[in-house]
């Protein structure tokens, strides 16, 4: 397979064909080898538009999706960035060219060591790993300009928000079964202020 040419298709129709028009996002989905991050078996698929599994009963997200949800972060170069679903590492490894530094949490023990490998493969000496609740985020780093989900969330963790820089966006797929809403959070200050508490009145 010529890998090279296939990531050229992908940039050419299924990303600027598109709407993703930030060229450090384009440059990077070509610099970094997708076909890396899938297994053996669907190397030759590795640049379809759509998700491919990687075992343990998930999936690499399809080019576009991983494009645009960078895209959405509005990253410059200096940020501290949190994935939550490291799953094959592609959209770690897409971050860490983008970014100073990228933590990211997999509660698949199998899934992350697999993606370790290919980190240390590529060169990728700005990840920072860990086995855990991703729901819960990663408090002693915190807080970070970014904050990226890549599972579907029922409702947004408050431990993200609150774990999220003032100025920082966090971008997280809501909703339940196989559609969901892909929201953007961005967190702003106005100063302070003082006001009574909200009272719920219970019988409406």
């Amino acid at each position: 397979m010529n890998f090279a040419f296939q990531r050229e298709r992908m940039i050419a129709e299924q990303l600027v064909s598109r709407d993703i028009v930030d060229q450090r996002v384009i440059g990077v989905m070509r610099e970094i080898p997708r076909e890396e991050f899938v297994p053996p078996e669907y190397h030759s698929q590795a640049y379809f538009d759509c998700p491919l599994p990687i075992g343990e009963g998930q999936t690499i997200s399809q080019p576009y999706i991983v494009a645009l949800m960078t895209q959405l972060l509005e990253l410059k170069g200096k940020e501290k960035v949190l994935e939550i679903g490291t799953g094959s590492g592609y959209q770690a490894a897409i971050l860490a060219k983008l970014v100073k530094k990228v933590y990211t949490i997999e509660r698949n023990k199998i899934l992350l060591e697999r993606a370790k490998k290919v980190f240390e493969k590529l060169g990728l000496d700005n990840i920072i790993t860990k086995l855990g609740d991703g729901a819960k985020g990663w408090q002693k780093h915190a807080p970070f300009e970014g904050i990226m989900v890549t599972a579907a969330a029922a409702k947004i963790p408050p431990a993200l928000v609150e774990q999220l820089a003032v100025g920082g966006r966090l971008v997280i797929p809501v909703g339940g079964g196989w559609g969901q809403d892909l929201v953007r959070i961005t967190k702003e200050s106005f100063g302070g202020c003082a006001f009574v508490p909200l009272v719920s009145n219970p019988k409406g």
